[in-house]
């Protein structure tokens, strides 16, 4: 078959892969300059190795994306350190994985009890019920229950006012008590202590793969959006690439949802609705560079939780704090400490409108909570990166929403971020959508 894919992120690069292997003539076209997606990632020139646009690591049980990188001969390039994660409240910092006993479990049962502003009864059942759910083998059940009043039953007021309930604010905002447990639980049964991240960066990691892809014979073109997917007269589909019209037996597109609704104008109505009624937030990352560590106790991530869905009444004006250097060593970022300053909101908020400029004078007095002695004058320089779609928003029976990977028009397949859920997103179940849509596209070829 001659197959089209749209957007040479990880679920594409994967989906290609396959296809390739199995002898089909494949192009991807990607609107960005260099493959990745939402883990493609920039370097600069003094550097040794990129950095993510947008903050990225494995867990150890990733791992479909570790299969990939296995299977092009890469793992050698793997890395699993063991950071510390940790939970800023009132001024002082916790940490939630701090490696402090020879088990991962150990350590986290330590830091657990150290959690003093929760009481001791109230510490241990929150402990408690954090491991009961993690080793749930299917929480799909729990998506007809919100994560908010679910786990407020199951923790304890005093631990979910304290870390639950402010997390979800963070992550989603005004809708924080409509995103549904199996959502939670997905993320509670994946996490590991110990980060995955590759030698040179994701995008060394995303080049090696296609770079393995242009040796299967894949046609990798960048700076080429997609203008429009329509039927072809006597079957297949023809994409408009630059004003010129290309005809396809099969397209897979590795868009957002809304954005397919807009680019296949012809997909039957209610299938459109079905599209754009799925919600999602954008990202925001403003990254930094500054001439010596911020976080000097080891944390690499610090949550930050918010007590209401308008940032203006936060302790912080952004959910996440990353010192990406407190994690992979700064020799290979030309001795610099790199700080991601991160946020997911709706993609009509003031954030993706204010300038860097802007967006940094708001951010950065927020610092001196973190470090008393931060500076302005330790930054040396910064770079801010948005995308509209970064975060699906999971409502409570969430699969009932979900679009198939096969649209309803002949040839056409979605592999989105939105439905890997109940997993979220990230590069790891990218790359198992990726190969999911391939064997379908395949089957269909063969059924027919």
């Amino acid at each position: 078959m001659r197959i089209a894919i749209i957007g040479a992120g990880a679920a594409g690069l994967a989906a290609a892969y396959d296809l390739a292997r199995a002898g089909h003539n494949v192009t991807l076209y990607e609107a960005e300059a260099e493959v990745g997606g939402l883990a493609a990632g920039f370097r600069d020139p003094a550097w040794a190795w990129s950095l993510e646009k947008f903050y990225h690591h494995w867990f150890s049980t990733d791992h479909d994306v570790l299969r990939l990188i296995d299977e092009i001969g890469m793992r050698h390039k793997v890395r699993f350190p063991s950071p510390v994660t940790s939970l800023w409240h009132e001024g002082c910092i916790y940490p939630m994985d701090k490696p402090v006993m020879p088990s991962a479990l150990l350590s986290r049962a330590v830091n657990v009890l150290r959690l003093t502003p929760i009481p001791l009864l109230d510490r241990l059942r929150f402990g408690a019920v954090g491991l009961i759910v993690s080793k749930i083998p299917n929480g799909l059940f729990l998506e007809k229950y919100t994560a908010d009043a679910w786990m407020e039953r199951a923790s304890g007021r005093a631990a979910h006012n304290l870390v639950w309930r402010p997390m979800l604010i963070a992550k989603f905002g005004a809708r924080y008590d409509q995103v549904n447990m199996a959502w939670l639980w997905a993320r509670l049964n994946k996490r590991t202590a110990k980060l995955g991240t590759y030698e040179g960066g994701f995008q060394a990691m995303l080049e090696d793969l296609a770079d393995a892809l242009r040796g299967l014979g894949v046609a990798i073109c960048l700076r080429m959006p997609v203008q429009r997917i329509a039927p072809a007269k006597g079957g297949g589909l023809i994409l408009t690439v630059e004003g010129r019209e290309e005809q396809f037996d099969q397209v897979l597109a590795t868009t957002g949802p809304g954005l397919l609704a807009r680019l296949a104008p012809d997909l039957p109505e209610d299938y459109r609705r079905q599209l754009t009624s799925l919600l999602s937030l954008g990202a925001v990352a403003l990254i930094l560079a500054l001439d010596r560590p911020l976080m000097t106790d080891g944390t690499y991530w610090l949550n930050l939780p918010a007590r209401s869905p308008d940032k203006s009444e936060n302790p912080f004006p952004f959910l996440a704090l990353v010192e990406h250097t407190n994690y992979v060593s700064p020799e290979h970022f030309g001795g610099e400490h790199l700080i991601y300053c991160g946020d997911y909101l709706p993609p009509d908020h003031e954030y993706f409108r204010l300038s860097e400029e802007e967006l940094a004078a708001r951010f950065l007095p927020a610092l001196q909570k973190v470090n008393p002695a931060f500076d302005p004058s330790w930054v040396r320089r910064r770079w801010l990166f948005r995308a509209p779609y970064a975060q699906p928003v999971p409502l409570v029976n969430q699969s009932k929403r979900l679009p198939g990977l096969r649209t309803p028009m002949p040839g056409l397949y979605l592999a989105s971020m939105s439905q890997v859920y109940p997993w979220d997103r990230g590069t790891n179940y990218a790359v198992e959508i990726g190969r999911r849509a391939a064997r379908l596209m395949m089957s269909a070829e063969g059924a027919g």
